[in-house]
């Protein structure tokens, strides 16, 4: 174990060289955003695989071993086939002393077009000023979400090489370019190579998400689940001259069924839906008081006139820790412009419901069902009711208190100086939960980006400090977490 002087020493030595190579870092971001790999674009699905084999070859100019695994092809709604890209599986040292770390990361992006309201050409990385004169931000599709973080970990590991330094851990690299896609065939190779890839690794690291404030480091331990529904009701189209006023109209049921599932404080009323959420514990109710989150920022950010809730915490527990109810759609009812006097047959409800620890899925969609089942009896209605739960994802948890994350902690202290918040997130994380999942090993989730990157959004972008920082975080939490190991 190194002494503190000498240990921080090698840390001004990496963070020097990481700070000298700053250009270069760039130019190869700029290099990795030129490619359009927009996995959900068929047109484009050789350029996912031109920038899956560039990764590769950047992972063997490391020295890593690289395994390219072929997973096939997959099928498109309109009968079109198309090849998925190959998964990268890569490994560097294998020093029986030292722990394995997994890096997961993916190199596709989603769609971007210049006319969709980009300032910039979203595929040449371009760097400006942000509002304040000491950030320069770099805007270009993928450069957050997840080119970004990826070339930086990539660089991180690069800098141990190119400063001849003992690499503190052994590596292992998951990259795939499907993850805007949906990740088709990642969990069955996942299966296929726990006892292989996986069965060394101590810990696995996910830099694919971002900071809650544009300026404080966040560590993120949650992610919610979620269960999307379909609600169906129907008989045949019909005049509404000829039957109105002498019927049962199934549009009538579906809007009485989804007006039943949430009242106007937000709350879901399906019964018994609450009643195996985790219970919230001191400890946890700590985290919540010490983040930074402003509330105007993030109204701001959605154009709302006002939030459910008036404080910090209530917000941020509802957003990650409590379930919470969302209607999308309905399909089958008139909804271009102008009036169509007729009745319609069959309307679909289409609504989803983000579950958190410890709710269990199957339960949740017995609940919906009896629930949507017993206000439809009420209704003495003919019409037939038919619900179905096509998509379900579970939720993700982490321990805050496990070596990775104590790791981590440090490792933001050394780099920025302060201490992260520690955060959930309110959507779903498929591939965090999978991980957990199917390898029984720890999962992390290490943010490099600000909250304002926009990720998915026009004008994506990561800042130059976060991209560059970020980079000194991966060496940095290398250091420390062979330090704990």
């Amino acid at each position: 174990v190194m002494s503190s002087s000498s240990s921080s020493a090698l840390e001004m030595e990496i963070f020097q060289y990481i700070d000298a190579h700053q250009s270069d870092f760039i130019k190869d971001l700029k290099e990795w955003v030129a490619v359009e790999s927009d996995s959900v674009q068929p047109h484009l699905r050789k350029e996912v695989m031109r920038m899956v084999a560039l990764a590769a070859d950047r992972l063997a100019a490391l020295g890593a071993t690289v395994n390219s695994v072929n997973l096939g092809s997959h099928q498109l709604p309109d009968g079109q086939v198309l090849p998925l890209p190959s998964v990268i599986l890569g490994e560097l040292g294998k020093e029986p002393q030292n722990p394995t770390v997994c890096f997961y990361g993916h190199v596709d992006v989603q769609p971007a077009k210049k006319e969709d309201g980009w300032n910039t050409d979203p595929y040449t990385l371009t760097e400006i000023d942000g509002v304040h004169l000491f950030i320069r931000n770099l805007y270009g599709r993928g450069a957050t979400d997840n080119k970004g973080p990826v070339l930086a970990w990539i660089n991180a590991v690069e800098t141990f090489r190119a400063l001849k330094l003992a690499m503190p851990v052994n590596f292992k690299f998951v990259i795939e370019g499907m993850e805007e896609a949906g990740s088709l065939g990642l969990e069955k190779l996942f299966e296929e190579e726990n006892q292989n890839f996986f069965s060394d690794v101590d810990y696995i690291v996910i830099s694919d998400n971002l900071w809650l404030s544009n300026k404080k480091p966040a560590l993120t331990y949650g992610s919610r689940g979620n269960a999307c529904f379909f609600v169906e009701c129907g008989s045949k189209d019909l005049h509404s001259g000829t039957f109105g006023g002498i019927i049962h109209e199934p549009l009538l049921d579906l809007i009485a069924l989804l007006d039943s599932l949430v009242d106007s404080t937000g709350r879901i009323q399906i019964p018994g839906i609450y009643d195996s959420v985790a219970a919230l514990t001191e400890e946890e109710k700590k985290l919540y008081e010490s983040i930074e989150f402003d509330l105007e920022e993030h109204r701001n950010n959605c154009g709302v006139k006002k939030f459910l809730y008036g404080t910090k915490e209530e917000i941020l527990l509802h957003l990650w820790r409590y379930p919470s109810l969302s209607i999308h759609g309905i399909e089958g009812a008139f909804h271009e412009p102008g009036i169509k006097t007729v009745i319609p047959a069959k309307v679909i409800g289409k609504f989803s419901i983000r579950q958190v620890p410890h709710m269990n899925l199957s339960v949740v969609k017995k609940q919906v069902v009896e629930h949507l089942e017993g206000v439809f009896s009420k209704r003495n209605s003919p019409n037939k009711l038919k619900v179905s739960m096509p998509l379900g994802a579970k939720p993700w948890l982490a321990d805050v208190n496990g070596l990775l994350y104590k790791a981590a902690r440090r490792a933001i202290k050394t780099v920025f100086g302060e201490d992260p918040d520690f955060i959930r997130d309110g959507s779903t994380i498929p591939v965090a939960r999978m991980f957990q999942t199917v390898t029984q090993k720890s999962v992390m989730m290490l943010p490099i980006g600000g909250a304002d990157d926009g990720e998915h959004s026009q004008n994506e972008k990561i800042s130059r400090q976060n991209y560059i920082e970020g980079t000194k975080l991966f060496a940095a939490f290398f250091l420390e977490i062979s330090k704990l190991h």
